[in-house]
């Protein structure tokens, strides 16, 4: 049986069509024991994280237990939120955030999308949590990932030299990682 993996696309006009390129570079790289899920969310150039938390959850509920979930840029915020608030109701394998931006304190402020400053306490115990952030990303500030990195010690986090906000449309780091949860 293959293994499920949702992918949120970030936000903004065409983010679905450019983070599908890097959804793709992820299933190459996971090969043909994953499925790599990436809907297309709705209202992507002015996302309602309400929907966009609903839409996450019924993603979920479609895979059933043991989805591994993964959010970049804007996307890992409802994600992520989703899971804090417990409106996943099945058992999740991992959740992965990438060039994910902080909407907290140091971070950035944006309407519905506040991230809570318990944040850490509130996630499922035992869901192996990774941030990955490149070093050359040109829309969220690399200054992001050491926001996220405190306000959730139990991640594991990559910095990666080089890469842009779309991590150069090359997810095999993220792949390396989702494989090693076996």
């Amino acid at each position: 049986m293959k293994k499920l993996v949702l992918f949120i696309q970030g936000a903004g006009q065409g983010a679905h069509d450019e983070d599908a390129k890097m959804a793709a570079s992820l299933g190459k790289e996971l090969g043909p024991d994953y499925d790599v899920r990436c809907p297309r969310m709705p209202n992507e150039a002015s996302p309602d994280t309400a929907v966009w938390k609903r839409r996450v959850a019924a993603e979920v509920v479609t895979m059933g237990d043991g989805a591994i979930l993964v959010g970049h840029s804007a996307g890992a915020i409802p994600l992520v939120m989703a899971l804090a608030e417990g409106a996943l109701k099945h058992r999740i394998a991992g959740t992965f955030l990438i060039a994910a931006p902080f909407c907290g304190e140091g971070g950035w402020d944006l309407e519905g999308f506040d991230l809570p400053a318990d944040l850490s306490a509130r996630l499922p115990r035992g869901v192996p949590m990774f941030l990955y952030q490149g070093s050359d990303d040109e829309i969220v500030p690399f200054a992001h990932l050491d926001l996220y990195a405190k306000a959730l010690p139990q991640a594991v986090v990559r910095a990666l030299d080089g890469r842009n906000h779309q991590l150069n449309d090359d997810l095999s780091d993220v792949a390396a990682d989702i494989r090693r949860l076996g």
